[in-house]
């Protein structure tokens, strides 16, 4: 499915958003009904969970989903979005199909309904997903290896790193030192996956305050 936009520019706010993707997510028909259970905005893009439950209380027979104690299913979806001169507009994909986008929150990943099959896309995007969240959220002053070493911009490479800062106007934005140059280098947070930890900032000014405590003791 293509992307369709609207035209009424109707769609302008993180709410009015939030609105329709509960709109896009809920529908029924003679048998089943369809409703969010879920929807959360990573980027331009929304990840939702859906609930499918029969009409007339029996459980939900799917090929792709086991079917829940409740008798349901639920499933996840992605929608990409974005303005073009002012209208919103959004291609919706289901798990199964496979999407490139795969950084749903694990909270909203552990709403979903087991798969049958272990091999299918949406398993791949599921753990595609929990690889993304599991990647570390550094804290300031903590010194990382990087899995691989990352090239920079003149052809030099570098692997071990501190986080630490930088100020544009009033915002504070998140850098890391290279550790043989001293040099600033901004880093995505893709290019943090599989990194380690060398020593934690934490960890490293406790001995500065044991020894403070000491003197005053």
């Amino acid at each position: 499915m293509g992307w369709l936009f609207y035209t009424d520019r109707r769609v302008q706010t993180y709410a009015d958003e939030k609105a329709e993707i509960a709109r896009l997510c809920t529908f029924g028909g003679e048998r089943r009904k369809t409703e969010l259970v879920k929807a959360c905005k990573v980027g331009s893009t929304w990840y939702a969970a859906a609930r499918v439950t029969n009409l007339d209380g029996t459980p939900v027979e799917d090929a792709t989903y086991v079917t829940d104690p409740d008798g349901s299913i639920t499933f996840g979806a992605v929608f990409l979005t974005r303005y073009d001169d002012g209208s919103w507009g959004y291609k919706d994909m289901e798990e199964s199909a496979g999407p490139n986008e795969s950084r749903a929150p694990l909270g909203l990943i552990e709403l979903l309904s087991d798969l049958k099959d272990p091999d299918s896309y949406a398993q791949d995007w599921r753990q595609r997903c929990r690889d993304w969240a599991s990647i570390p959220d550094y804290q300031e002053g903590d010194k990382i290896r990087l899995a691989t070493p990352v090239t920079l911009t003149d052809g030099s490479t570098c692997q071990i790193v501190t986080a630490t800062h930088y100020r544009r106007g009033r915002q504070k934005r998140r850098c890391y030192r290279i550790e043989e140059t001293g040099g600033l280098v901004r880093l995505s947070k893709a290019s943090l996956a599989g990194s380690e930890l060398l020593s934690s900032a934490k960890g490293a000014a406790s001995p500065v305050l044991a020894e403070f405590l000491a003197e005053r003791n």
